[in-house]
């Protein structure tokens, strides 16, 4: 080991700089040659090799398709030595009608569907060929447009880039995601693109607004709406990033909401789950039915049967594009490799001066290489024609030389290409008619040497061919648009409640904590069946679409929805299967009313406060702490409060205190142990003496029942007068036999 570190040929770095300069290696791989696309031909250079090969293998448009197999193998054989199931991945995405908008491949069996893009066949089943788009990135390939460079293994060559003759990057898109950067960059219209092009071309200083005039949004394969403003869209293509929202499209059939078009990417099956379970959490008490009817004449066909006609469908729609997948919002990120080989962000006037850049100089190298063609053939028919013209001299020499090439050059003034061309000539085609057509071809190539010449020299004559070829490629392949770009009013989520029918309800609570709601206001809670060993132990009466409240024996208060309640008919459900209260505790407790209706809260210690309803709910299953309980106290049943100008409290002690106070003078609290009601010692409290045996709140002009078990007191206003005092106060003794008392009972 110690030879090795010292051997002088071996090269010694600190670690530091070895991880970074490794880690810098495989980011640029990353960025550079996998996950961003190219301005030039918009490939990955995975896609940019499978479309290369596939070209190499004959399967263009025309002819038969061919097994994927076939065409991942020479992929990975050839070009891309990486997993076959990614670069199959690859190619199931090119053929994908409903991933890419103008699909690159024209697929044969199972490629996925949309609700499930990932349930393409295997390879060994599936077969491909070249759609006819490709020919858009393929065309001038043979025609020396663009570099070629040794592949992996050095012993074949493949295209730097695809002479693409429209912005790919800009029509197909891309996604991608690098070390340290991403790319999302959605399709667009292949005819609005190819107007924005030649625009400018027309006009080399048009601003971004004056482009988004043509390319006015992303156009995907999908017919749902884009509602992000034309601002915000503006504002995305002039910095290269943004972010925009597509709603799925809808129709009434018969009183039923059919959804026709969903966003891009979103199955139609997640769409589904998400309203159905909304709809097992009795979150969409207006739904009736949901039904999925797509199939192959009609890909996308959801179903949303409201209750009744009376539904408001905009509101319901409305509800479920704020809390479905029928509103996606997407990212916009304009990120791509440049012509200088750098990754950018780069905005839409950028994007297209560039890809104009690159096509210049691809039709540039087009013409020079069909111009340095046409001047080969020129100077071989000039060598030709010397040879018709002296034919019988030519022949002599060609039969007495066993060298006749260098001699003909030397007699004719030929170069050896012109004397090797008349050497390979044919018996036949030394008629004299072979000679017209040597001047006929010679004519016509001139005029095209000329013309191309022109072109070359002439950067208008050049702006005119690539505009008419750009408007000629449109024609051809262009489409209309498909994604309508339409601006609606946000989304909004409807409150639970507007849902929900306000019908009379009362609860009913049983000593071991199961819950149960019935219709109305009729109902005699004491005189509903009860599981065995359990009995009544409170009631509330209020509205169905009313939050209802519980307290439990350790001051905590939980909320659970009225409406979500189980039916009276049968025993109800216990309180655990939605709350989590702690260990020992008990339920002591119900309330039904609005956030802002009052009640009291009290310990047996005499202490309590007065708090809306609204600040004891709570969303989570454990509940929260609103009472603090003094040492060895309980806590009391919360009691409604009517009025609080008028009501009064009155509070009973275990060993027949009675006092009567006014309501008002008892503070309001969102937490907390409260005020003094009546006077209890604490030493009595703790160790159980002495405390608060029932609580009530009482009319001005109410009477009450003080039971002392099966004897009560009836206490009208006139005698309540009597046991009024200021709160915080002992109070006055109950009659001899009713001091033990047991309940207070309002009349």
């Amino acid at each position: 080991m110690q030879d090795i570190i010292t051997d002088p040929g071996v090269e010694r770095l600190p670690l530091r700089e070895f991880t970074e300069k490794a880690y810098l290696d495989y980011s640029m791989y990353v960025i550079l040659d996998r996950a961003l696309p190219h301005i030039g031909d918009g490939l990955k250079p995975v896609q940019r090799r499978i479309v290369y090969a596939m070209s190499e293998l004959g399967l263009s448009a025309a002819a038969k398709h061919k097994k994927s197999a076939r065409t991942v193998g020479d992929v990975l054989g050839k070009f891309h030595p990486h997993g076959d199931s990614a670069c199959y991945e690859a190619m199931v995405l090119m053929a994908q009608p409903f991933s890419y908008r103008y699909p690159l491949i024209d697929g044969q069996g199972n490629w996925g569907s949309q609700d499930d893009p990932k349930s393409f066949a295997a390879m060994r089943y599936t077969e491909a060929r070249l759609a006819p788009y490709a020919q858009l990135l393929l065309r001038e390939l043979d025609q020396g447009t663009v570099d070629f460079a040794p592949n992996f293994d050095g012993t074949l060559e493949e295209p730097v880039l695809l002479p693409a003759r429209l912005p790919n990057v800009l029509l197909n898109g891309a996604t991608g995601i690098a070390v340290g950067m991403a790319t999302d960059i959605p399709p667009h219209n292949l005819r609005e693109v190819a107007s924005a092009l030649v625009h400018l071309l027309e006009d080399p200083k048009a601003d971004t607004a004056a482009l988004c005039r043509h390319v006015p949004a992303p156009d995907f394969p999908t017919e749902a709406e884009i509602v992000t403003p034309r601002a915000e869209l503006l504002r995305a293509y002039e910095t290269g990033s943004g972010s925009l929202r597509m709603r799925a499209r809808y129709q009434m059939e018969q009183g039923d909401i059919v959804i026709t078009a969903l966003p891009y990417q979103v199955p139609g099956g997640r769409v589904l789950e998400q309203i159905a379970a909304q709809m097992a959490a009795r979150k969409l008490p207006m739904v009736e039915d949901l039904r999925d009817e797509s199939d192959h004449e009609n890909p996308t066909r959801l179903v949303i049967v409201p209750r009744s006609s009376r539904v408001d469908v905009e509101a319901l729609m409305s509800h479920l594009f704020a809390t479905t997948d029928l509103e996606r919002s997407y990212r916009l990120n304009f990120n791509m490799i440049g012509i200088d080989g750098r990754p950018a962000v780069k905005g839409l006037r950028a994007i297209l001066a560039e890809w104009l850049q690159f096509r210049t100089a691809t039709v540039r190298r087009r013409l020079e290489h069909r111009l340095a063609r046409v001047r080969d053939r020129l100077h071989v028919l000039d060598g030709l024609l010397v040879a018709y013209l002296n034919i019988d001299e030519v022949i002599a020499i060609i039969r007495r030389e066993d060298e006749p090439a260098p001699v003909l050059m030397a007699r004719f003034g030929l170069s050896e290409i012109q004397a090797e061309a008349i050497l390979n000539l044919r018996l036949r085609h030394l008629a004299r008619l072979e000679e017209m057509k040597i001047r006929g071809e010679q004519e016509e190539l001139e005029r095209e040497r000329d013309d191309l010449e022109r072109t070359l020299g002439s950067r208008r004559r050049l702006r005119t061919l690539i505009r008419r070829e750009i408007l000629a490629d449109a024609e051809q392949y262009g489409d209309a648009r498909r994604s309508p770009l339409v601006e609606r009013a946000p989304a909004q989520a409807l409150d639970e409640k507007a849902w929900i029918p306000s019908e009379p309800v009362t609860l009913v609570l049983s000593k071991k904590g199961w819950i149960r709601a019935a219709k109305g206001h009729e109902v005699d809670p004491a005189a509903l069946g009860y599981r065995g060993g359990d009995g009544f132990l409170a009631a509330a009466r209020g509205r169905s679409n009313q939050v209802a409240v519980l307290l439990d024996s350790h001051g905590r208060a939980y909320s659970l929805p009225a409406h979500g309640l189980p039916s009276a008919r049968g025993h109800g459900e216990p309180l655990t299967k939605w709350l989590s209260p702690p260990d020992g505790a008990e339920f002591t407790g119900l309330l039904l009313g609005g956030d802002e209706d009052l009640c009291v809260l009290a310990s047996d210690a005499g202490y309590g406060f007065l708090v809306g309803l609204g600040e004891l709910h709570s969303r989570k299953r454990g509940g929260k702490v609103v009472l603090t309980l003094p040492k060895g106290a309980r806590v009391l049943p919360p009691q409604r409060v009517t009025d609080l100008g008028s009501d009064r409290l009155v509070v009973a002690t275990n060993l027949g205190n009675l006092l009567v106070c006014p309501l008002a003078g008892l503070p309001r609290m969102a937490r907390g142990k409260g005020q003094r009601i009546i006077a209890v010692p604490g030493k009595r409290v703790a160790d159980r003496s002495e405390f608060v045996q029932a609580l009530a709140v009482v009319p001005a002009d109410g009477e009450v029942r003080v039971h002392a078990g099966k004897r009560y007191l009836r206490l009208r206003p006139a005698d309540l007068e009597a046991y009024v005092g200021e709160r915080g106060r002992r109070g006055r003794r109950l009659p001899r036999g009713y001091q033990k008392v047991t309940a207070i009972e309002r009349v």
